[in-house]
């Protein structure tokens, strides 16, 4: 019958053991994969796909932010790493500098109504990081684009967003408040720009790889130069008294 556009899955079950496309159907562009009972993508299988496809044309050659791995096809799951500064622990207590963090979202059934499930696999200093979860419930909407969520954590990870009233790590919410002139740690635009070029990691690893003197090693081998750090507020005191650092304080609680 001409301008038939639809599946013979009896015959094709029949003969082939699997479902085979009429080819009348390759024509209808809206038909983009095919189930046993449904021809069309599920509502959330849609949104992974977009956001898969999303987060791979915006990041493409974005130094500060790269995926490292996903799992699922379209992906539940995946792994970022930001070249970004933030802060964290050191073994001997002081806060220090650290510029490469790495990301875990999964994606679970319930998404997008729910919010992605977020969690450092590198440790962060921050008021609204713990080490199970990244804060993002006050914030998310499933209209917000995985995308934009991730670049918002890498404007978290640099202290240019952090909230400290209802804080996941209130030693980290009490110390921000403290020193707030010394934010933003990093004070990059995360996003990339929507004319980026296509540029590469090397020259960042380039200038990482090069270790100062005085260049701090963090517990899992990377290494933070103290020419990296923020520069210490001046000191308004007599020019003979010795500025600090910060950054190099224990923390305590008073």
């Amino acid at each position: 019958m001409a301008g038939r556009s639809r599946v013979d899955v009896e015959g094709c079950v029949r003969k082939h053991g699997n479902f085979r496309i009429n080819t009348n159907v390759y024509a209808n562009n809206s038909l983009t994969s095919l189930g046993k009972t449904n021809l069309m993508l599920s509502p959330r299988i849609r949104r992974l796909k977009l956001d898969h496809d999303q987060l791979v044309q915006r990041f493409a050659g974005w130094p500060l932010i790269q995926i490292t791995g996903t799992a699922g096809m379209p992906p539940e799951a995946y792994r970022f790493v930001y070249h970004v500064k933030g802060l964290y622990v050191a073994a001997n207590g002081e806060i220090q500098e650290r510029p490469v963090h790495h990301l875990e979202v999964n994606l679970s059934l319930g998404y997008p109504r729910r919010a992605p499930q977020c969690r450092m696999l590198t440790p962060v200093f921050h008021p609204n990081f713990d080490d199970a979860t990244v804060c993002i419930g006050d914030f998310w909407a499933a209209s917000e684009g995985l995308d934009d969520l991730i670049i918002r954590i890498g404007r978290m990870i640099a202290y240019q967003e952090y909230n400290t009233k209802s804080p996941l790590n209130g030693l980290a919410a009490k110390w921000s408040e403290q020193h707030a002139h010394l934010f933003p740690v990093d004070t990059r635009d995360i996003a990339p720009p929507l004319d980026k070029p296509q540029t590469t990691i090397t020259g960042l690893a380039a200038s990482t790889q090069a270790h100062p003197a005085g260049a701090t090693a963090s517990p899992d081998g990377e290494t933070t130069s103290g020419s990296d750090q923020p520069a210490p507020p001046t000191n308004q005191g007599s020019a003979n008294e010795p500025a600090s650092d910060p950054l190099a304080e224990r923390i305590s609680i008073e």
